[in-house]
């Protein structure tokens, strides 16, 4: 990975200007990543302790902000654990859903439709692989999976081909899903693989439920007057960080 592709936190401006780091001010940074986010709310004095389930990123993360010494703080584990465990409430609290560059750009890892290597897809390194969630579930209860967790459509004739063919590597899964929908039904804007991938990745890093658990733990994690900010990346997320900070508006009115 290029020296480039660690410094492109995605809406950085946008993150400094809802959060209003400072001097004096603490962050949870509950989706660490890479640490750009984190610089930012760093350089303007703030406190910030990260986590993140990934050792790999976290490993680059302390690497790139060790400067900061002792105002900085990383832990590995589950956003969700890591907001309702048992801490003095902060001032922001910053989640980047979705998957890093670093996990993407690395085929060992398994998210990459463009690039083969073993089908993974865990964020962090323990439980099942996502090779093992098709070997090991129905083609109904699979083919559920495919059509909650990706809205795909045609999430029955995929969830046979997959059950068919039971790939285990990334190549493997583009071939099975292309296999089990007619070339004349494949999507003209994204690849005919993107939303089983994404309904896989989902299912194995339980990332909705974990995003369920991680916003109702916000309001205890904050101190009156807190702010925190989400980027999502897709509708399933964005619908429920949108209802969970109506009701949280609603009901602080």
């Amino acid at each position: 990975m290029g020296e480039d592709a660690l410094h492109r936190p995605v809406l950085l401006a946008e993150v400094v200007e809802v959060l209003q780091p400072g001097s004096g001010k603490v962050f949870l940074d509950g989706t660490l990543g890479l640490g750009g986010h984190a610089e930012a709310l760093l350089a303007a004095g703030a406190r910030v302790i990260g986590c993140d389930r990934d050792p790999s990123a976290l490993e680059l993360a302390r690497d790139r902000l060790h400067s900061f010494g002792e105002r900085f703080s990383a832990e590995v584990g589950n956003y969700a654990d890591f907001l309702s465990g048992d801490r003095e409430p902060v001032d922001g609290i910053l989640l980047d859903l979705g998957v890093s560059s670093l996990q993407f750009d690395v085929p060992e890892r398994g998210f990459s439709i463009r690039a083969d290597g073993p089908l993974d897809m865990r964020m962090g390194d323990t439980g099942p692989t996502a090779a093992d969630l098709i070997a090991e579930t129905s083609e109904g209860d699979l083919a559920d999976i495919i059509f909650a967790f990706g809205e795909e459509r045609h999430s029955r004739r995929i969830a046979a081909a997959l059950k068919r063919r039971q790939p285990t590597t990334t190549q493997q899964l583009v071939d099975a899903v292309k296999s089990g929908v007619s070339r004349a039904a494949w999507p003209k804007h994204h690849h005919v693989a993107t939303r089983t991938f994404q309904a896989l990745r989902i299912a194995v890093n339980r990332e909705l439920e974990a995003l369920s658990s991680g916003l109702a733990a916000v309001p205890r994690a904050l101190k009156i007057g807190g702010r925190a900010a989400v980027i999502s990346f897709h509708s399933l997320e964005d619908r429920m960080v949108k209802r969970s900070f109506r009701y949280l508006c609603a009901s602080s009115e």
